[in-house]
């Protein structure tokens, strides 16, 4: 059994939440698929957990940016990653080595059986959205299934669900329990987000699976603390700690 989280954005308490969560169902598997960083107030703790608590990490968009540049972003996001990259460089002792090292050294893709793990798509693994509402554009589907041999694990939009190559989109809320049985038929499942959820339920969001199955995991956390971590820092927005409580 596997645990696949994304998205946690710096967020550590909704992190340590779905840790909890993951231990309490005996899993010791966990895989990232990227944006470990960026929008929340504590990168360095939430890199140094990822670092060492997970067996695959892939690299997202703001795993690029820090260790780059941002490209494509707003301005907020774009303050908060140049905040990150500070936040970083003025760790203690190894530290900032040690994280740059992993962030460099991330892949941006990854294999776990027969399944294909990346932050956005396989078309363009760091960058690219699938969006639900892109289930009408039929050549973009097409285009990005067409990079997809069985299934597909990925993030980068914050909202969880599966789609199918024949252009459908499900919610968590419409899988009885969150479980969706996998069968011979192509899927890319969202895990969705654990530090910055958006698809109107701040509950932190992250899968597990077994193989088989798909189990879509809500988790509560106290994200009024972290949002009282985003105001005391000025280079973040306060709306990025707005959000949290809105699950947008």
């Amino acid at each position: 059994m596997n645990a696949i989280v994304s998205d946690i954005h710096g967020n550590l308490e909704a992190l340590n939440a779905v840790l909890e969560d993951i231990e309490a169902h005996n899993i010791t598997d966990v895989i990232c698929l990227g944006d470990v960083v960026g929008y929340g107030p504590n990168p360095i703790e939430c890199l140094e957990i990822v670092r060492k608590r997970c067996k695959i990490a892939v690299k997202g968009n703001h795993e690029e940016a820090v260790i780059s540049e941002p490209v494509d972003f707003n301005s907020k996001a774009e303050q908060a990653i140049k905040w990150t990259q500070e936040a970083i460089r003025k760790a203690h002792g190894m530290q900032p080595k040690l994280n740059l090292d992993f962030l460099q050294q991330l892949p941006e893709t990854a294999k776990l059986d027969e399944a294909v793990l990346v932050h956005g798509t396989p078309r363009r693994p760091t960058r690219d959205y699938l969006f639900p509402r892109d289930i009408i554009d039929f050549e973009k589907m097409k285009d990005i299934f067409a990079q997809v041999d069985t299934y597909c694990f990925a993030g980068h939009t914050h909202i969880p669900g599966v789609f199918s190559a024949d252009c459908k989109y499900t919610h968590p809320s419409d899988l009885m329990a969150g479980v969706y049985i996998l069968d011979e038929e192509k899927f890319i499942i969202n895990v969705g987000s654990v530090g910055q959820p958006r698809d109107g339920d701040p509950r932190a969001s992250y899968c597990t699976f077994d193989g088989d199955s798909v189990v879509f995991r809500r988790v509560k956390y106290d994200f009024n603390k972290t949002m009282r971590k985003i105001y005391a820092i000025d280079s973040l927005q306060n709306s990025l700690g707005d959000r949290l409580a809105e699950g947008r």
